[in-house]
């Protein structure tokens, strides 16, 4: 038993873990200096690599994802599919998708090791590319471009949105969708999104903040039998009439989805969150009172408001309420 809950806890952790690097992990949680073993993983696979036998006897890339996810199952690992492979650096990433979020894992070409994360040991060229400057404006433009179900889309959202309400309409703001990674239920939560927006303006935030929130939500992994209470509950708390938001999104919904995935794209923009100033990515921290720092240096005439403080505390990524100790830069992507 103490072995399958370990395996249950070492996939979930990867969920909201999987793209920090490792200062970040040890820094978040110290017990992981426990977890050595992986460290063993890592010097299996340097020494598969320069034995020779790294590639020597390698399987496909379907068998390898096929065996992964064997293993994870034989191990009581429940809600766990396979979504894709691919080869990175010569071994396997094994995209796997534990409760609609995907989890990335790395498998020797020869199936016999795995390994939970690859460490760069050279900045890529994108790491070293000045960011470009945010041009100012009178009246900003900010938009956040996520995917509806990405931990760390739902984690940007929480922080920016009570910086959001402070500036009020000092700004324009919107969400804007990506598209969906993580299955059809992300389109279609991404065009119920968009519904509210159109329909209820001044209870769209407040649906969003809700939603994300909400941790049963994310434990349903889009079944729609399982969301339908959940939703109808959320509607009835703001005052939303659910016939007509599903009506938009019989009409309008693949419409106006096509036309934010067009956007994104046009934008180049693949990555959740992606933070954009007046037509300019821009980064920042995940609490609120950071994303406020960027967007009020981005007026040309400081607003009022700006003078005010708000929570320092990152919050949490993925569903839930909660706060993290430390601000990701993790993405889907």
């Amino acid at each position: 038993m103490d072995e399958e809950k370990k395996e249950h806890e070492h996939v979930a952790e990867h969920v909201e873990h999987h793209k920090k690097s490792h200062t970040e992990k040890i820094r978040e949680n110290p017990w992981i200096i426990s977890s050595i073993v992986l460290g063993i993983l890592s010097l299996i696979l340097l020494i598969s690599m320069f034995s020779g036998n790294f590639t020597g006897n390698a399987i496909s890339a379907s068998q390898a994802g096929e065996k992964l996810l064997g293993y994870y199952n034989s191990m009581g690992v429940s809600n766990l599919t396979l979504d894709s492979v691919k080869e990175v650096s010569g071994v396997y990433q094994v995209n796997l998708d534990y409760k609609g979020q995907i989890v990335p894992l790395y498998i020797t070409k020869d199936g016999k090791n795995s390994i939970d994360s690859l460490t760069p040991l050279e900045s890529s060229s994108s790491d070293s590319t000045t960011q470009q400057e945010v041009p100012k404006a009178d009246k900003p433009i900010v938009e956040l471009y996520v995917f509806a179900y990405c931990p760390y889309g739902l984690q940007m959202e929480k922080a920016i949105i009570p910086v959001v309400k402070l500036l009020g309409n000092t700004i324009d703001f919107r969400i804007r969708q990506i598209g969906a990674m993580h299955g059809d239920y992300e389109k279609v939560e991404a065009e119920r999104q968009l519904c509210i927006e159109k329909n209820y303006p001044s209870k769209y935030l407040d649906y969003i903040s809700t939603f994300a929130a909400d941790t049963t939500i994310g434990a349903c992994s889009g079944d729609a039998t399982c969301l339908t209470p959940l939703l109808s509950s959320i509607y009835t708390k703001l005052g939303i009439d659910a016939s007509k938001i599903n009506a938009c999104m019989t009409t309008d919904g693949v419409t106006m989805y096509n036309n934010e995935v067009s956007n994104a794209q046009s934008m180049g923009i693949s990555g959740s969150p992606t933070l954009v100033i007046n037509g300019v990515q821009a980064s920042a921290d995940r609490n609120s009172e950071a994303i406020k720092g960027v967007i009020c240096n981005s007026f040309n005439t400081v607003a009022s408001q700006c003078s005010q403080t708000l929570s320092t505390t990152a919050a949490s990524a993925g569903f839930g309420s909660g706060s993290s100790s430390s601000s990701s830069s993790a993405s889907c992507n």
